[in-house]
């Protein structure tokens, strides 16, 4: 078997100031999951040829994309080939790697491609030298390692730039204290594990309409009266809004729209109402777009994810895919709440199994868990092991559901976000 018949596509999130989803950098992965080894790359050019080619076809990467752009890498050799014309410009934004020098016909084929549509992006800026201006003048985006950078450093950088007149992205943001400064100095665009990698914010304090969905999911999973359940919904109007919103955005099947929560509680059932009561607690409380929270999308695709898997795993097993899906919807809560597992669990009345994966990732549940945490960071060798793990799973099951689930994810959004 050629070395790069597999494709595995991953997806970091790129903000815009207000931290809203804007785009994805589109990550990719190559190697055969079957024999436990990472593949030899002989030719990484045509290697990275066929990945984006499988990605834009097999992979239906514009449902990946949902209503967002895709930044898609790209080096010397791949800049000159046909195949990125053949990637739909309005899609993606291409990626030029720091490796790539500024040569005459390197910024000739940046202003060819920029002719016909293309967005372009500098990677990996870090100093002015006067070689790269010519290159710099033909971006639309000029992205800048801020971890390489002092703060003293990054300002002068920052200064020399502006005069580009180019958006600025701040990659590498990986705290609260780095995200303030870069839009303390105008960045426009920001991305990193700040944004991407879950992590516990202690001592957050929940705000009333979280605690009022907490309080409102117990009521589901104990099978509390309709009234009851709508009245809890009533308290909190932003709420109600965000339930309808995400009920009609995932509810395209239905013969009419939803309409009442009533109506929305009839329809969909103890089992959904649970599901987007989950989806809820990721949404802003007065009705704004929720999907254009990277937290919400992720959490939605983790979810999804877990329940496609447990088909796989567990086939016909109804009750085991509901419970993947709560476990990856619900791996993400501490992040949002700013509160340990253990006090979440203790509000909830959640299945053993569910507890245990999500405390322990014991179980079937919490090998899936790892999984598809694992997904998320396309290069993590921890992939391959949590793939031999699970019976029924091989790399090209994981491309599958990893798609679908980012689709379905995208589809919560109604509305295309705003440009760059």
């Amino acid at each position: 078997m050629p070395p790069h018949t597999h494709v595995f596509l991953g997806r970091q999130p790129i903000l815009g100031r207000e931290q809203q989803l804007l785009a994805y950098e589109l990550l990719f992965r190559d190697g055969l999951i079957a024999t436990g080894n990472r593949a030899e790359i002989l030719d990484p050019t045509q290697a990275t040829a066929t990945v984006i080619a499988n990605a834009f076809t097999e992979l239906a990467t514009n449902e990946v994309l949902g209503p967002y752009r895709g930044f898609i890498n790209v080096d010397e050799e791949m800049l000159f080939s046909d195949l990125v014309e053949a990637l739909p410009p309005q899609l993606v934004v291409i990626e030029v790697l720091e490796s790539v020098e500024p040569t005459p016909e390197v910024i000739a084929r940046c202003r060819e491609l920029r002719s016909k549509g293309f967005s372009l992006a500098v990677d990996d800026v870090v100093q002015v030298q006067e070689a790269y201006r010519p290159l710099l003048a033909e971006a639309d985006i000029i992205k800048v390692d801020i971890m390489r950078l002092g703060f003293d450093e990054l300002s002068v950088l920052v200064d020399t730039l502006k005069p580009f007149g180019k958006k600025l992205l701040a990659e590498k943001v990986e705290t609260a204290e780095q995200l303030e400064q870069c839009q303390r100095l105008g960045f426009d665009l920001f991305q990193g594990y700040h944004f991407a990698k879950p992590t516990i914010i202690v001592g957050k304090k929940l705000n009333p309409s979280q605690i009022a969905l907490l309080r409102l999911l117990s009521l589901v999973m104990q099978d509390a009266e309709t009234r009851d359940i709508e009245n809890g919904f009533k308290q909190e109007p932003g709420l109600t809004v965000n339930m309808l919103r995400l009920t009609n955005s995932v509810s395209s099947g239905l013969q009419t729209k939803v309409t009442s929560l009533r109506h929305a509680i009839t329809i969909l059932g103890r089992q959904q109402l649970q599901r987007w009561l989950q989806l809820l607690i990721y949404t802003t409380p007065k009705g704004g777009n929720a999907a254009a929270n990277p937290l919400l999308q992720l959490a939605a695709t983790r979810g999804r994810m877990m329940e496609l898997l447990a088909d796989r795993v567990a086939t016909r097993n109804r009750e085991f895919a509901d419970q993947a899906f709560m476990v990856g919807i619900m791996s993400l809560m501490p992040t949002l709440l700013g509160l340990p597992m253990e006090d979440i669990l203790a509000q909830l009345p959640v299945a053993l199994r569910v507890k245990n994966a999500l405390l322990e990732r014991a179980g079937q549940h919490g090998q899936l868990l790892n999984l598809v945490i694992a997904t998320e960071h396309p290069d993590d060798p921890e992939l391959e092991e949590a793939i031999e793990r699970l019976p029924g799973i091989n790399l090209d099951v994981v491309n599958d559901c990893l798609s679908l689930a980012f689709s379905w994810a995208n589809h919560l959004a109604e509305e295309k976000p705003d440009d760059f």
